[in-house]
């Protein structure tokens, strides 16, 4: 199953505008569609995946956003953090499949936000 996109509504478009600007960064999402006051839309240059609109959450959710890489997921945790996000999980190997590298953040509205990557580490380059 592929996900066209998906949206959420937040008890505030502000402090969500902001914090999900930040967190989605290191993702490659950035706003694309939307007045920032009535709904936003994330995505990329061609696509919006992921929106947020006013209104009252009637539940906690969780959602995952890929990575293209652990540099990235630990970029996401760091911004998500710095953008007013809780702690819900370090960056790490989780073990939920080989490779399965998240992190996860709590949202200024109580959802739960993952970042994941399934990319293998780079191995290090060998000094001569």
């Amino acid at each position: 199953m592929t996900i066209e996109h998906f949206s959420i509504t937040v008890k505030g478009m502000k402090p969500s505008l902001a914090f999900y600007t930040a967190a989605l960064a290191p993702l490659g999402l950035k706003p694309t569609l939307g007045d920032g006051k009535n709904w936003q839309m994330f995505g990329d240059r061609y696509h919006a995946q992921f929106g947020i609109s006013p209104g009252k959450p009637t539940s906690k959710i969780h959602f995952a956003f890929r990575a293209r890489s652990r540099s990235a997921v630990d970029k996401f945790h760091k911004a998500a953090l710095k953008a007013g996000g809780k702690d819900n999980g370090a960056p790490g190997l989780r073990d939920y499949s080989p490779n399965y590298y998240a992190a996860f953040v709590i949202d200024p509205n109580g959802h739960n936000v993952e970042a994941v990557s399934f990319a293998s580490p780079k191995p290090r380059s060998k000094k001569r």
